[in-house]
C-alpha cells in the first residue's frame, strides 16, 4: 500500500484527540500498526511529540484508543424477538464487518485488554448476556467470548498475511489444479476431487459465512449439552 500523505503546511487540522486518531488510523491501515508512533504523528502534524502527549500518555494508550474507536463501530443492538443463537450471530457478523473495514482492525482489537476500553466492555457485556441466557456459566461465557474474538481476529489477520505474500495475486490456479489432479488417485482421492476449490482463493463472503456458521453451531451444540441431564 502507498504511504499516507503527510499533513501539509497551511491546512493542518486542529490538534485534537479525534484528529490524532483519524491520522493514526489512516497510517495504521496503509503502513501497518508498527508505523504508528508519537514521533511520526507529531512530525506529520508539524508539532513536537509533547503536544501529542497532552492527549495520549504513550503509544500504547494511543493504540488502545484506536482499538476502542473501532469497537465502537460494532452494532450492539439485540433483537429480543430472535433466538439467542441468532442474536449472537448478528453480533459476530458486525464484529467481522468492523475487522474487514480496516486492515489494522484485527491487530488493534485483538490486542486490546478487556478493561482498557469502554466500547470493549459494552460489547463484552452484550456477548456475556447472550451466552448466559443460553445456559453458560459466567466462566464458560467468558471463555466462549474470548474464543469468538480470537477466532475472528486470527482469521482476518491470516487472510491479510496471505493476500500480502509475494505472488499471492499472481498464482496460476489452473496449473495448481492440474498438479493436484495428477496426484495418485489411490493416495489422494479427496484432494483430487477438491482440486479446483483448493487451487482457488477464498472469497471473503463465503469464508466468513462458513466460519460464522461453525462458531455459532459449535456454541449451540455445547449449550445443548450443558442443558442435558
Amino acid at each position: 500500500m502507498p504511504p499516507t500523505e503527510p499533513v501539509r503546511a497551511g491546512r493542518q487540522p486542529r490538534l485534537s484527540r479525534d484528529a490524532i486518531l483519524d491520522r493514526a488510523l489512516a497510517l495504521a491501515d496503509t503502513e501497518g500498526v508498527d508505523a504508528v508512533s508519537v514521533r511520526r504523528l507529531a512530525r506529520e502534524f508539524g508539532v513536537t511529540p509533547m503536544a501529542l502527549y497532552w492527549h495520549f500518555e504513550s503509544k500504547e494508550a494511543l493504540l488502545h484508543a484506536l482499538g476502542d474507536r473501532l469497537l465502537g463501530g460494532i452494532d450492539l443492538t439485540v433483537d429480543q424477538r430472535l433466538p439467542w443463537s441468532e442474536q449472537l450471530r448478528a453480533l459476530i457478523v458486525s464484529l467481522i464487518a468492523v475487522l474487514r473495514a480496516h486492515p489494522s482492525a484485527a491487530v488493534l482489537i485483538g490486542s486490546l485488554p478487556d478493561t482498557a476500553s469502554e466500547n470493549a466492555l459494552r460489547a463484552i457485556e452484550i456477548a456475556l448476556d447472550i451466552l448466559r441466557r443460553a445456559g453458560f456459566s459466567p466462566e464458560e461465557a467468558t471463555h466462549v467470548t474470548r474464543q469468538i474474538v480470537r477466532t475472528t481476529t486470527s482469521m482476518v489477520i491470516a487472510e491479510l498475511d496471505v493476500a500480502s505474500a509475494p505472488g499471492a495475486s499472481g498464482g496460476d490456479s489452473g496449473a495448481k489444479a492440474a498438479f493436484l489432479r495428477s496426484l495418485p488417485p489411490a493416495r489422494f482421492p479427496r484432494v483430487i476431487e477438491a482440486a479446483d476449490p483448493l487451487s482457488a482463493s477464498d472469497e471473503p463472503e463465503t469464508s466468513d459465512a462458513l466460519v460464522i456458521e461453525l462458531i455459532v453451531a459449535g456454541i449451540e451444540v455445547t449449550a445443548a449439552r450443558r442443558r442435558s441431564p
